[in-house]
């Protein structure tokens, strides 16, 4: 792997809100985590409950709807009261900052993708175009009320917003994207309360944070919430500090400043503290890769070396020895029963059991695997492709077929955007694939496409 690529290659009312930005085909996904997963023996912070009608069941989300066409196809700005500076009519007039370095060269090893295929793909422009058909009405719809809310559960919609944009501006180099990430995290962070403020939290001690008002979790502080939002705060933070252009610029630097810390203490330290065992080394695997995803992108930013040293315990014992648990993401891993070449995983600590790991939540195990290649930390090419052909020949058999587990059985919604479509940035084919799929196409999905697309061709 080239040196660049290894540098980043990084309230109640508007519950209601959110239900109608699904059924209208908002940007968000099919909510695959339910808290009702959480093991009550390791969870009291309320997130073993049952779902509520605002999560959308994978087993039944149909392809929302695009937006119309005429939705504005010109990019609008981010508030500038929630940005340091500068305003959007200055911001529209600026020059945009280079595209991260990393962004200059692909994959090496995986021996799947060649020039001449690269040119025969969709281009960046061609998935810019239509992720600006979606960018503004996702942001008024969905992305902007849900980053102002008070409400944490509002934020695990969120990361898909936060995702799609900073993956358009790796793709791009567009700052304008870039600042609209940046605006929702400020906006979050600005919302944040003391925890002894919050008069059901069952922590109430000095970590800042947020209340839950879904109906069964309300007022209460819940991880899960925190930590599938911010492990994409932590991916923009990242691109920030590896992007000289942007870490060199005394406005994002002083905004990454201020997020990073807020991410040290307030996410990272705080669940940590509270207990690791319950809230990081989480009961199954997609959970526990929010908190892998995290501290990996936190290790690589922090210049305090003890700090360092416990993002790095926690990256590594998810990933080979839990502490909780008898096995770890790497001892899930087994040869597929169905395809030699693929993998096969259960989400269960300790299970060899089929059908494994269901694919919604295989999404979220899949985004935090391909940050960490890129970066060149655990997971290997070899791994990669593994997975490529778990997605293309056993997930995803033939056009319109989707299966609902990771041993190609059951039917599934063919919902990949959080992690899975991640894989085309690898494989060619696969992309090509990607460019006729019907299934979530929101700026998540755009935006992750086109930098696929920009990273195949490096």
């Amino acid at each position: 792997m080239s040196e660049s690529r290894r540098r980043y290659t990084s309230g109640l009312a508007l519950s209601s809100l959110l239900s109608v930005a699904l059924l209208v085909g908002g940007a968000c996904g099919p909510n695959p985590e339910n808290p009702s997963e959480e093991a009550a023996s390791v969870d009291t912070s309320g997130e073993n409950a049952q779902g509520t009608p605002e999560a959308v069941n994978p087993e039944t989300q149909t392809p929302a709807p695009s937006f119309p066409e005429a939705d504005a196809l010109a990019p609008s700005f981010p508030d500038a009261d929630a940005l340091a500076d500068p305003s959007p009519e200055a911001d529209a007039m600026a020059p945009t900052a280079p595209a991260p370095d990393a962004l200059a060269s692909g994959q090496e090893g995986l021996g799947t993708t060649s020039q001449a295929a690269v040119a025969g793909l969709r281009t960046v422009a061609a998935w810019e175009t239509l992720f600006l058909k979606r960018w503004n009405s996702e942001h008024t719809s969905s992305f902007l009320p849900m980053s102002k809310s008070l409400d944490s559960w509002q934020f695990y919609n969120l990361a898909y917003g936060i995702d799609g944009n900073t993956a358009m501006y790796r793709a791009t180099g567009k700052t304008q994207y870039l600042d609209r990430a940046l605006l929702y995290v400020n906006n979050v962070v600005n919302n944040a309360r003391v925890s002894s403020s919050l008069p059901r939290s069952n922590f109430r001690d000095s970590y800042m944070g947020w209340a839950s008002a879904r109906s069964d979790t309300v007022g209460q502080e819940v991880p899960l919430f925190e930590s599938y939002c911010w492990r994409y705060v932590t991916s923009m933070l990242r691109v920030i500090r590896e992007t000289p252009a942007l870490y060199n610029n005394a406005n994002y630097r002083s905004q990454y400043d201020r997020l990073l810390a807020f991410s040290e203490r307030n996410m990272f330290e705080k669940w940590n503290k509270r207990g690791a065992n319950s809230y990081v080394y989480r009961v199954n695997t997609h959970m526990a890769s929010h908190w892998a995803f995290i501290a990996m992108d936190l290790s690589r930013m922090t210049t305090d070396a003890t700090k360092k040293a416990a993002y790095l315990k926690v990256f590594n014992n998810i990933n080979r020895d839990m502490p909780n648990n008898t096995s770890s993401l790497r001892g899930q891993l087994m040869t597929s029963m169905v395809n030699p070449s693929a993998y096969f995983w259960a989400a269960n600590w300790g299970s060899r059991a089929r059908p494994g790991q269901d694919v919604a939540h295989g999404n979220g195990v899949m985004a935090y695997i391909v940050e960490a290649r890129d970066a060149g930390m655990e997971w290997t090419a070899t791994d990669i492709q593994k997975f490529v052909v778990t997605l293309n020949k056993v997930i995803w058999p033939s056009a319109g077929s989707y299966s609902n587990y990771v041993d190609g059985s059951g039917r599934g919604t063919g919902w990949f955007n959080d992690g899975l479509m991640k894989l085309g940035r690898y494989d060619a084919a696969l992309q090509r694939r990607l460019e006729t799929h019907t299934v979530g196409n929101n700026t998540q999905y755009y935006g992750n496409a086109a930098l696929n697309v920009k990273l195949l061709g490096g």
